[in-house]
């Protein structure tokens, strides 16, 4: 099966942008393709044309597609690679970029284990606020140096691109840290002690809906750990679009498209009616398979919508079981009140297992996790009207 590719960024300057696998000879891709309003969670294994996919390298051009699609809707474009150099002294990294006569630098940070290495390591956006196990390093990514939150088209980023450049907060993090693991490749383990076939990548609230993000744009990360990132992360917005309907106080894309400049000004067409979306998160999420996924959220704030962001995790799980993957997505809900980013002790348990899966080598290790103390009802045929697939 083929696919027509269309698009103005070319397939070329798309694989570089994402840093992803190469797609498979026998597809191209069509960003542009068109698929009917959908008040339900949207297929992902559907195709434009009606078929629906039954194979891995189907999938692997339908991801592409989500990809392009996200970026186009929502997120704006990620630029390609631009000219990378990296400098290591003490436990800092400083990464220079180059672009069109531009140049801009900034630094990420190392907190390495005791010993030789080389050690797996997770990029924390600003720190972390879930337990690293002793044996992986923590590389700490300056998000909000890169892209400022508030005004739009402020930082690092935006000093190459230009201030008028359509990608928002989150894909501009997103690039920020594939910069960052170009730096890792490039120095090697001799200067970080660094393993870059191991990597992670974690953040919190806003820092949660960067990370997985980042994760799902770049595939040369190995674990993904978006904690407590709400709508705009793990949340679906048709989910969350019909708690607020119903009375209960969250955030939905009407209201974060008021807020700061994390999505890229297009998505404001398209925020009062997300059924007009031809993907929702569930989708975004499943561009981080067949990797090791675990979405942590906090089920005892309504603000981060806790139906939606387990809703639309099981809805993603279908698809890493299709691809034969079940177990390496998580999802674990525990409710702590309003201590928002302070994960609780029960939690810890599939944390630690899926590092130390993905991470450590440990692969028996039991990661298949979907958990929730929310107080709520959960129907699937409510938002699935589809069914998981076993792609050959």
């Amino acid at each position: 099966m083929k696919f027509l590719f269309a698009t103005a960024l070319g397939l070329a300057s798309l694989v570089a942008a994402q840093e992803v696998s190469p797609l498979p000879t026998s597809c191209t891709v069509n960003g542009n393709a068109t698929y009917p309003k959908s008040a339900k969670l949207p297929d992902p294994f559907l195709l434009a044309d009606g078929k629906r996919l039954s194979t891995k390298d189907e999938w692997a051009c339908k991801r592409a597609e989500i990809r392009e699609q996200i970026q186009s809707y929502e997120l704006g474009p990620k630029p390609p690679k631009p000219t990378v150099s990296a400098t290591a002294s003490g436990n800092k990294i400083t990464i220079t970029n180059s672009q069109g006569g531009k140049s801009m630098s900034f630094a990420v940070t190392l907190k390495l284990p005791t010993g030789a290495g080389p050690f797996p390591a997770v990029i924390a956006f600003e720190g972390t606020s879930i337990p690293v196990p002793a044996g992986v390093a923590t590389v700490t990514f300056p998000n909000h140096e890169v892209a400022a939150d508030d005004p739009r088209g402020k930082g690092k980023f935006y000093d190459l691109y230009g201030s008028s450049h359509t990608a928002g907060g989150l894909i501009a993090w997103a690039w920020g840290v594939s910069r960052v693991v170009d730096a890792l490749e490039q120095l090697g383990p001799e200067a970080t002690k660094i393993d870059t076939k191991k990597l992670a990548v974690t953040g919190c609230s806003r820092n949660g809906k960067g990370a997985l993000i980042a994760g799902a744009f770049d595939d040369r990360i190995a674990l993904v750990l978006p904690q407590e990132g709400g709508s705009g992360g793990p949340g679906c917005w048709r989910i969350v679009a019909d708690i607020k309907k119903n009375g209960t106080k969250t955030e939905d894309a009407t209201q974060i498209i008021n807020g700061d400049s994390w999505f890229a000004t297009s998505f404001t067409k398209y925020a009062p009616d997300t059924t007009v979306l031809p993907y929702d998160h569930h989708m975004l999420m499943a561009l981080v398979a067949p990797r090791g996924l675990l979405v942590i959220e906090n089920s005892g704030i309504d603000y981060l919508g806790p139906i939606s962001t387990y809703g639309c995790s099981v809805a993603a799980r279908m698809v890493y079981e299709s691809l034969g993957a079940k177990d390496a997505m998580g999802v674990s809900q525990a409710s702590h009140g309003n201590s928002h980013c302070s994960m609780p002790s029960s939690q810890n348990p599939e944390v630690a297992a899926f590092f130390n899966k993905f991470l450590l080598g440990q692969t028996s290790v039991a990661t298949d996790v979907a958990k929730t103390d929310g107080k709520f009802n959960w129907f699937a045929g409510q938002w699935i009207d589809w069914a998981v697939v076993k792609l050959s």
